[in-house]
């Protein structure tokens, strides 16, 4: 992948629950993190005594976190009631030029900042909470 601006990776969210998905936020910092747990199966009979996995198990999750500031009052609303209620809420991750992460997850961070000759910011990160789907650009 030919290098991108971080700019491009947006944040967005299923904000009326009917799959039209809209940029809640000003991110300035993005992150997006795959994990896998893995099974180990080693026993006395593992050759070398070396570490054996089982494949295809284990769980997997994808974890999102950025910072930056809020388009408008509506999505700092719309993020805000979501984190108070623990809501699970279908979100997009796109990544230019590479693809669409998509699926549900669940706000487990939200953090508010500021200094007295700025603006406010916000910290925000989410965890996966069911199957996580990717769409390759095309």
């Amino acid at each position: 992948m030919v290098a991108k601006k971080g700019k491009d990776l947006l944040l967005k969210l299923d904000v009326s629950g009917t799959g039209t998905f809209q940029t809640v936020a000003g991110l300035r910092a993005k992150r997006l993190a795959f994990n896998s747990e893995t099974v180990d199966v080693t026993d006395a009979d593992s050759a070398g005594r070396w570490r054996e996995l089982l494949a295809g198990s284990g769980v997997q999750r994808a974890s999102v976190s950025g910072s930056g500031i809020f388009k408008d009052g509506q999505s700092d609303a719309s993020i805000r009631a979501r984190f108070f209620a623990g809501e699970i809420a279908a979100w997009q991750v796109a990544i230019p030029d590479f693809g669409i992460v998509e699926g549900p997850f669940q706000i487990t961070a939200l953090e508010y900042g500021g200094s007295h000759d700025g603006e406010v910011t916000f910290e925000i990160a989410l965890e996966s909470a069911g199957l996580v789907s990717f769409t390759a650009a095309s």
